[in-house]
């Protein structure tokens, strides 16, 4: 019989999307940009950030909290969530042209990379080997389909940070609107 399913990415193929999603935007951001493009890719990467961390949480850690063989990982993963919404909230309440905004995204940077580096080197190869393809692509549908959830109600707000944010960078408008038009053909299809 034929699935939906199995044309699905795999979790671990969307997580590294998103993974490369939000490096591309703290790429984007330098000091010397004006503070309306820096809050603009600050919220960008605030939205991509607890989006994804809300995925992984849900769908992502409650399958894989039992299969992790390094389970340091699978311990710290919520808690390394759970500071960068703290730094969020505090990037989110400061101005953008005080030091402190660059020092906040350098700093949620920071924390990003490293918690990256630990999903991409330990749980997303543990769950490439304890889980069949089929398994996998399930749980990228059921991603999917919980992302235009959370991206529905955002949709405005995120093209029009992307807009501002990536005024200068051709790449990134490419970017932007290849997952602009991504959604709104997952809409089309979710509605028609």
């Amino acid at each position: 019989m034929f699935s939906l399913n199995k044309l699905s990415p795999t979790i671990t193929d969307m997580i590294r999307f998103d993974h490369s999603h939000v490096m591309t935007i703290f790429h984007q951001y330098t000091k010397d940009k004006r503070p309306s493009v820096k809050k603009a890719l600050a919220e960008t990467i605030c939205d991509a950030l607890e989006i994804h961390a809300t995925l992984e949480e849900e769908i992502f850690y409650p399958v894989m909290r039992p299969k992790a063989h390094d389970q340091k990982v699978m311990e710290k993963s919520e808690p390394e969530h759970d500071e960068m919404r703290r730094v969020i909230a505090e990037l989110r309440r400061t101005d953008p042209a005080s030091p402190r905004h660059d020092e906040l995204v350098f700093e949620l940077m920071r924390d990003v990379v490293h918690h990256v580096a630990d999903e991409e080197t330990v749980l997303l190869p543990e769950a490439e080997q304890t889980m069949s393809k089929d398994q996998l692509s399930e749980l990228g549908s059921r991603m999917t389909k919980r992302r235009l959830q959370l991206v529905g109600p955002k949709a405005g707000k995120l093209a029009a940070n992307h807009a501002v944010g990536f005024s200068g960078s051709t790449a990134a408008i490419v970017v932007g609107l290849a997952s602009a038009l991504f959604a709104a053909r997952a809409f089309t299809r979710k509605t028609a």
